[in-house]
């Protein structure tokens, strides 16, 4: 085998920044950042794609209004071979409601272009949230400035 520019950067990913489309899962109410802190960042070796990313909304951030039936979507930097239940874990914390308020999420690929973040435990101070499955603008709580999402992962790449 001959090593080659393409093939050095194939078995040595560097990490590149990416800009995750905020979307829903019915295309209406569409969420927008506004001034939110959003660092997305991505490393693909050969067809595997390592992804992180970390929001911080703001004050201007618009989290939609479609409630419980409209999920929230952000856009992967590849697209994927296939959609999949679990494509990375996370964690997504509540700021009015202090340190106790973070809560255990994984991603799914929805589509081979997006994902959606999934509650996958309870409230780490055992209090109650609202909803169950997939986050929105309802769920698990009423979303404000200061509040996170802080997901990262894997999944394959389409060829």
């Amino acid at each position: 085998m001959r090593l080659t520019a393409g093939r050095l950067r194939s078995i040595s990913p560097t990490w590149s920044d990416w800009v995750p489309v905020w979307t829903t899962s019915t295309g209406v109410n569409t969420p927008s950042f506004g001034n939110a802190a959003v660092i997305a960042r991505f490393a693909q070796s050969a067809l595997t794609v390592y992804w992180r990313m970390e929001i911080t909304f703001g004050a201007t951030t618009n989290f939609g209004g479609g409630g419980a039936s409209d999920n929230w979507r952000f856009s992967l930097p590849v697209n994927a071979a296939a959609t999949s239940l679990i494509a990375g874990y996370g964690e997504i914390s509540d700021s009015s409601a202090g340190l106790g308020s973070r809560m255990g999420v994984r991603s799914r690929l929805t589509t081979a272009t997006t994902m959606e973040i999934e509650m996958a435990a309870g409230r780490i101070d055992s209090a109650a949230a609202a909803g169950v499955g997939l986050i929105d603008a309802a769920s698990p709580w009423a979303w404000a400035s200061g509040d996170t999402i802080r997901v990262f992962g894997e999944y394959e790449a389409a060829a």
